[in-house]
């Protein structure tokens, strides 16, 4: 059944007005017409008529449906001109996010055809990657009128968690002296992001797939259903695979909110990001202090490059700051940032990484099993090539001195 097969009722106390009407629609080939001039013989007419109401709801069902199609048509025409081009629509909306990496320029594409939609999106990353930017970006893009509220959920039990999204009634609870609304009211038509969601606790994340799937809550002391307008997004720095798979995380509701996801590459997977942030970070950091930004030597690059940066933009954003703080004059010292990584070293090894297949790799070297000596060696060569020979970085990343490091290099010789 087409919209135009359904029926349509017209009511006006003016018999010449409902022709008019009556030949409009007709001329659209719209011929299903009800007239009534009496509007007390509408509800009599709609008990004899039980296929009106639905016939109604199947046409709005219908438009929706229509306005999701032509919406995803426009989102993938967008997409391919987006993945041929390197052209973003809403370029601003990223502009707090430092980066040349490719990686993160398609996540940029991504984000741009899903942003629009109302379904909730799950945003995975290591801490201090940046999840609370992107989150803001897609609020941004997505134009709605409501606020963006972050929240951390983490630590929240059910009663925190659901006092904070859903509020409560007066008398809820002891010394609910009076109503208070949550974050789902001061968000509608917004977007609210929850911060660590792999942390809720199982009644938590029911009540959260219920707001997802029903659009619906309950405020605490409350019988009666509200509904909600806000946008989720879930932000989270946990394999939800592997909590699923432990019986930690619904798997109906990670199903849920996966079905829009998007993984945040760590600093490590896109060091051609060091040089511009590193730039951005040094002067943020002079400007904060009141003094004139420092330079940075170049082997600075190829330090940052081989570390493993646990803490990402975040742990880089601290350790340049630390660095510029106690900067003098002149160059910034490489022994500021070695420093820095070396009190990390309880909890933090340099990334050095084997080669693509391992250990059998380094057994083919020799044919057999190798010896400590040969291991030796072939993680000094490896670190030598991933700090472009600089020695004192190549030490840095052995965990050895660099006088250690010339000794051993002056014995092979």
């Amino acid at each position: 059944m087409s919209i135009s097969d359904l029926p349509v009722l017209l009511i006006d106390d003016e018999p010449q007005i409902l022709l008019s009407y009556e030949a409009m629609l007709s001329t659209e080939g719209i011929e299903n017409i009800l007239s009534i001039d009496d509007s007390r013989k509408v509800l009599p007419l709609l008990s004899k008529q039980s296929r009106f109401i639905s016939s109604i709801k199947k046409a709005l069902k219908m438009r929706e449906m229509h306005e999701e199609l032509s919406s995803l048509k426009r989102h993938t025409s967008s997409l391919r001109n987006h993945l041929l081009t390197d052209q973003l629509e809403y370029e601003s909306a990223f502009s707090s996010i430092l980066t040349k990496s490719k990686k993160m320029r398609a996540i940029f594409h991504y984000v741009e055809t899903i942003s629009k939609s109302e379904e909730p999106v799950l945003i995975m990353g290591e801490t201090g990657v940046g999840k609370e930017l992107l989150s803001k970006a897609i609020h941004d893009i997505s134009a709605v009128k409501g606020e963006l509220v972050a929240v951390n959920v983490a630590g929240l039990d059910d009663t925190m968690f659901s006092d904070t999204l859903f509020g409560h009634k007066k008398g809820a609870f002891t010394g609910a002296d009076k109503a208070r609304e949550g974050l789902i009211v001061k968000t509608a038509k917004g977007t609210l992001c929850l911060d660590e969601v792999g942390e809720l606790s199982e009644m938590s994340q029911i009540k959260l797939l219920r707001l997802l799937e029903e659009r619906v809550y309950y405020p605490l002391g409350s019988d009666i259903p509200e509904k909600s307008s806000s946008r989720i997004i879930a932000c989270t720095n946990q394999y939800l695979t592997k909590s699923v798979s432990e019986g930690k995380f619904r798997k109906d509701l990670f199903y849920r909110l996966a079905a829009v996801q998007l993984r945040i590459p760590p600093l490590r997977e896109r060091i051609e990001d060091i040089p511009i942030l590193l730039n951005y970070l040094i002067e943020s950091s002079a400007d904060s202090l009141k003094k004139a930004p420092p330079s940075s030597p170049p082997e600075l690059i190829t330090l940052l490059s081989s570390y493993y940066f646990p803490g990402n933009i975040r742990e880089l954003k601290a350790m340049v700051f630390d660095a510029v703080a106690r900067h003098q004059s002149g160059v910034l010292s490489l022994d500021y940032f070695k420093e820095f990584i070396k009190d990390k070293g309880e909890y933090v090894e340099p990334y050095i990484s084997l080669p693509d297949h391992g250990v059998d790799t380094i057994i083919n070297l020799s044919g057999r099993f190798p010896t400590i000596k040969e291991v030796v060696n072939h993680l000094i060569l490896e670190a030598l090539k991933r700090s472009n020979d600089n020695q004192g970085i190549a030490a840095s990343l052995l965990g050895i001195s660099r006088q250690a490091l010339n000794r051993r290099l002056r014995k092979e010789d």
